[in-house]
């Protein structure tokens, strides 16, 4: 099901969590906060919207991490429901388009639920005081051709580390809804 993220909520305080990529290694909020702030999206393997962006996603991210930002993914998908996006197949997709940052299992889904994550991908982008600035798309070029993009999301936190704030006009990420457990 398609799906469109709400629009930001400016300042809402990222909620903490502790987390684990596919490997075991532990990731927190707090830990992974860069000096300029820190981006947090939700993702998965299988959304083709996601494999649409994935290699244009890790050239800005690394983009990001090389500016001082933290940049963490979240895949809380139910992966029991869809296998392709079990933890190592998780590990297969980071590698296959260059992921320079942490890829996370949400096993119980209560990350992407504190978050109000809805689809893949869903990006929070916040300031280095864990203030939520940013929930709109990666950039204009969505299923198209992204030759002549315009980097939203990366120009917005930009933004966000002159200034403390977010764009005021954002235009909503669309993807596959978060497959959510029945229990």
């Amino acid at each position: 099901m398609l799906l469109d993220t709400p629009v930001c909520d400016f300042g809402w305080k990222a909620p903490p969590f502790v987390l684990n990529d596919p490997e075991g290694n532990t990731f927190s909020l707090e830990h992974s906060m860069g000096a300029k702030g820190l981006l947090v999206m939700f993702i998965c393997n299988h959304c083709p919207y996601v494999k649409t962006i994935a290699d244009r996603l890790s050239q800005d991210m690394k983009i990001l991490q090389d500016e001082g930002f933290g940049v963490l993914a979240v895949m809380s998908n139910d992966y029991t429901y869809v296998p392709d996006d079990s933890p190592e197949r998780m590990v297969a997709f980071a590698a296959q388009h260059g992921f320079t940052f942490p890829y996370l299992v949400d096993e119980g889904q209560s990350v992407g639920r504190a978050y109000g994550a809805v689809c893949t991908p869903d990006f929070f982008g916040f300031n280095n005081k864990a203030e939520l600035q940013y929930r709109g798309r990666l950039d204009d070029a969505r299923m198209g051709e992204p030759s002549n993009r315009k980097t939203e999301l990366l120009d917005a936190m930009r933004l966000i580390a002159d200034t403390g704030t977010g764009p005021q006009h954002q235009i909503p990420s669309m993807g596959c809804s978060i497959k959510w457990t029945n229990a």
